[in-house]
C-alpha cells in the first residue's frame, strides 16, 4: 500500500513539475517572418499564435501571400522549438520522461 502511495505522490510530483514548464514556455515567444519581413507571425513557447501581421502591400497577390504565411509561420515555430529545447534543458525538462518511465517501472 505505502508503494502505490509513493507512486500517486511521485506523479502528482511530476505533474505539478509539468505544469511549472508549460507556465515556464508560455512566457516565451518568437517571431517568425516570411515574404523579407512582409509577413510576421508571434508565436508563444505552447506553440499558440499570438498575433500576425501583415504589410498592407502583401495583400495583393493572394498566392505569395500564403507562401509568406507559410514561411512566417514555419520560421516561428522553428525559433520557438529552438527556444524551447534551451529552456527544458534549463529547466531539467528533460527528464520528464526518463522519471515517468522509471516510476512506471517501480
Amino acid at each position: 500500500m505505502t508503494s502505490m502511495f509513493n507512486k500517486l505522490k511521485q506523479f502528482k510530483d511530476l505533474k505539478t513539475r509539468a505544469k511549472d514548464i508549460q507556465s515556464t514556455l508560455a512566457q516565451e515567444s518568437a517571431e517568425g517572418t516570411g515574404g523579407w519581413g512582409k509577413v510576421k507571425v508571434k508565436i508563444d513557447g505552447n506553440q499558440q499564435v499570438l498575433s500576425v501581421t501583415i504589410d498592407p502591400e502583401a495583400l495583393n497577390d493572394k498566392t505569395k501571400l500564403e507562401q509568406w504565411i507559410r514561411e512566417a509561420m514555419n520560421d516561428g515555430v522553428k525559433k520557438i522549438q529552438q527556444i524551447m529545447a534551451r529552456k527544458l534543458k534549463d529547466v531539467g525538462g528533460l527528464d520528464l520522461a526518463s522519471e515517468f518511465s522509471d516510476i512506471m517501472k517501480k
